[in-house]
């Protein structure tokens, strides 16, 4: 067991851990870090009993870059667990190592039926749209396996992100490793979001 994992551990025995910023620091680190198979045994029970949507989310971006475990049952129960796209995408992105085209197929389905109903449930929904479409996302899938349910998804989702108001776009993406890159200060981004609602 890793030396973080040791430390997460320990924390996770106190009251209210999952909330704690030093917690939750520590748990990005493990991104950097190579783990063991007991280290991703701790982290998966850890992912199914959180309630924070940060430490799950964080769990699932940890383990989409652990090569040497095969985790594609674990991706297929979080996919289905999740209601936010952004983590089933996360989900789905770990589950494609393992799975044929045919099994992402089946929930990539899934994923896009939920994402063209978005419009009517979330007319504005840019936040998810920008994690969908970061080089963490959609790109990603579609260059790395090239395939149709990826393509599709991908057209889907920047035909609703461009037929959004252009106030909503554009205030920030992912990178390569999913961390949040600020491409417009909060206060501008809160500027252009005030001035839209002014303006309807």
């Amino acid at each position: 067991m890793t030396n973080i994992i040791v430390e997460l551990k320990k924390m996770s025995h106190k009251k209210g851990f999952e909330n704690k910023g030093d917690f939750q620091k520590l748990l990005e680190k493990c991104k950097d870090t190579e783990l063991t198979s007991t280290d991703v045994d701790f982290l998966t029970e850890l992912y199914f009993s959180a309630k924070n949507l940060y430490i799950r989310n964080t769990i699932l971006k940890v383990l989409v870059f652990c090569e040497e475990i095969n985790l594609k049952d674990f991706f297929f129960k979080a996919f289905k667990k999740e209601r936010y796209l952004d983590m089933r995408l996360t989900a789905i992105r770990g589950y494609a190592k393992y799975a044929t085209e045919n099994e992402v197929e089946k929930l990539m389905s899934k994923f896009t039926e939920i994402l063209m109903k978005r419009p009517e449930s979330t007319p504005y929904n840019y936040q998810e749209y920008e994690l969908l479409r970061s080089a963490f996302g959609l790109p990603y899938l579609v260059d790395k396996y090239g395939y149709d349910c990826f393509i599709q998804a991908y057209e889907q989702e920047e035909k609703q992100y461009h037929a959004m108001p252009d106030a909503f776009k554009g205030h920030f993406t992912l990178d390569e490793r999913g961390d949040i890159v600020q491409l417009r200060s909060l206060a501008e981004t809160k500027r252009m979001l005030d001035g839209f609602k002014n303006s309807v």
